[in-house]
């Protein structure tokens, strides 16, 4: 029997499943055969962005998977060129054509991009947008702190903030944060980006211990932390794989011993920095 995938509850009231299907970097074609394979596997959450140039895929997936619309929760992420209550508007009804949906379950200001110090803005046009129920959740992406404390200064907290993370990239500056505040924190690349995280001796060896693969104990760490994760699959195999990790479960010592990898990384992008 396989075991479901649970959810987080999410401030508006919906269901934020815990694993959900990546579609980075993605093209039309390619999404379209993952995302409809996926959701006939059981996945219910699918994640994508305008950036990704991938949301029509993820559209022509979801109609062909042959389950029903309100069974599944679409994510999707706008650009920099959208920071205003208008072109938040604006980016929402672009992506709800490129997908050929009525709404969204959550929609994210991709990056924060601070130079250009419009995402408040962009934030109260998500507030507008989920007014209307255009938009089901709002949330963040790639936000650090400080951008976070801006928002909560104008009363404004996102109900999820998507980023980097994974045993090698803790984010110890944000997790206490999010947690504060009741925002899900939810990982893009949860398996790191490299491969090497794959390859660590730690990780091996908790997955030979369990008859694992290495990415299905790097995903159990962070959905046993209370995150969400989105990883990238078009195989088969993979997608089921990355689905039975609610089949088993990490020791505590196990979870610290994954929890205490984290290094420095001077090549992750700097979210003060890069944007689009």
């Amino acid at each position: 029997m396989k075991a479901a995938v649970p959810t987080l509850k999410l401030k508006s009231g919906g269901e934020l499943p815990q694993l959900g299907l990546g579609t980075w970097p993605m093209d039309d074609a390619q999404a379209a055969v993952a995302v409809s394979l996926a959701i006939r596997h059981g996945y219910r959450l699918i994640d994508t962005a305008e950036n990704y140039r991938n949301e029509k895929g993820v559209g022509e997936g979801i109609r062909t998977s042959g389950v029903s619309r309100e069974e599944l929760f679409i994510t999707t992420k706008f650009n920099r060129e959208w920071h205003s209550i208008a072109g938040a508007r604006q980016a929402c009804i672009n992506s709800l054509e490129q997908l050929g949906l009525d709404y969204l379950d959550l929609l994210l200001i991709h990056w924060p991009n601070p130079q250009q110090g419009r995402y408040v803005e962009a934030f109260a046009g998500l507030q507008q947008l989920q007014q209307e129920g255009l938009v089901r959740a709002i949330g963040t992406s790639n936000f650090k702190p400080d951008h976070l404390q801006t928002l909560f200064q104008h009363g404004m907290v996102p109900e999820v903030n998507q980023i980097q993370l994974d045993p090698y990239h803790p984010r110890a500056e944000l997790i206490p944060l999010h947690e504060q505040h009741g925002i899900i924190t939810e990982a893009w690349s949860p398996l790191g980006r490299a491969g090497e995280l794959l390859q660590d001796a730690v990780v091996v060896e908790i997955a030979r211990q369990h008859d694992k693969t290495p990415a299905q104990i790097v995903l159990r760490w962070s959905t046993q932390s209370g995150f969400v994760v989105v990883p990238k699959s078009a195989d088969s195999l993979r997608l089921q794989q990355n689905l039975s990790i609610f089949e088993f479960a990490l020791s505590n010592e196990e979870l610290l011993q994954l929890g205490v990898l984290g290094r420095p990384d001077p090549e992750m992008l700097d979210a003060d920095a890069f944007g689009h």
